[in-house]
């Protein structure tokens, strides 16, 4: 079920929200899940499945422009994540309840991901990529 912005629900707060619905969802899917103690890491849930541990940092997006969905993947201070301190971005496009798992080595590059889920779109093929964690 989508989730709507609250009057006075910080950014923070949709952030640990959204958290917690991948890590439902991950389970959901059979794979194991974990949080790092404290806010230090650059992920946010580890993901392990039949010993393959995957960190994941996830974002989460309502801002909808010209058919897009607009998600910002940089950390605090704008600062771009470092290369070998995450394996995955999940972006949750909250107004219609879809996931996308890309690679990070996909998406460092960007600060930002304009995601369109329709078939054939850049970042298509990483809708509901939950196989990528296995």
């Amino acid at each position: 079920m989508a989730k709507q912005r609250q009057s006075g629900e910080t950014c923070k707060q949709r952030g640990e929200w959204a958290e917690l619905k991948f890590m439902a969802r991950a389970v959901e899917r059979g794979l194991a899940v974990t949080r790092p103690h404290g806010d230090s890491e650059s992920y946010d849930v580890g993901v392990e499945h039949k010993g393959r541990f995957s960190r994941v940092q996830v974002k989460s997006t309502t801002f909808k422009r010209k058919g897009s969905y607009t998600c910002n993947i940089v950390g605090p201070k704008r600062q771009r994540y470092a290369k070998g301190r995450l394996d995955f971005f999940a972006v949750y496009l909250v107004p219609i309840d879809v996931w996308y798992v890309i690679p990070f080595e996909v998406a460092e590059k960007n600060a930002s991901l304009n995601l369109s889920p329709q078939k054939g779109r850049k970042f298509s093929q990483y809708i509901e990529a939950w196989e990528l964690l296995r």
